[in-house]
């Protein structure tokens, strides 16, 4: 199985390991970790997840407050990342991505 970013999601990761590394040296790589952390923890049971409408599902990361948005494709065997969205951000503001 295989993960893919979103152009937008990936920015946006990057955006918030700056953040996090501004506010503390290594906080970064931490938060890059549980992202990563997350992202396996899907790839090991991709329909365990939540649905949040009929293409998509979210995994909670433990540490920050943040959710992996994603697509599961069964027959590609492809995990689509569509957000590395922030709990505080407004809902559904990804919903417009396509890839």
């Amino acid at each position: 199985m295989k993960f893919i970013f979103h152009e937008e999601a990936e920015e946006e990761l990057n955006r918030q390991i700056d953040y996090y590394e501004d506010i503390q040296p290594g906080l970064g790589e931490d938060f890059f970790e549980e992202i990563l952390a997350a992202i396996f923890r899907i790839m090991k049971n991709p329909s365990a997840w939540q649905k949040i409408n009929s293409g998509h599902r979210r995994c909670l990361t433990n540490r920050f407050p943040y959710s992996i948005v994603y697509i599961y494709e069964v027959n590609k065997a492809t995990i689509r990342i569509v957000a590395v969205k922030s709990q505080y951000q407004k809902p559904g503001y990804w919903k417009s991505r396509k890839f």
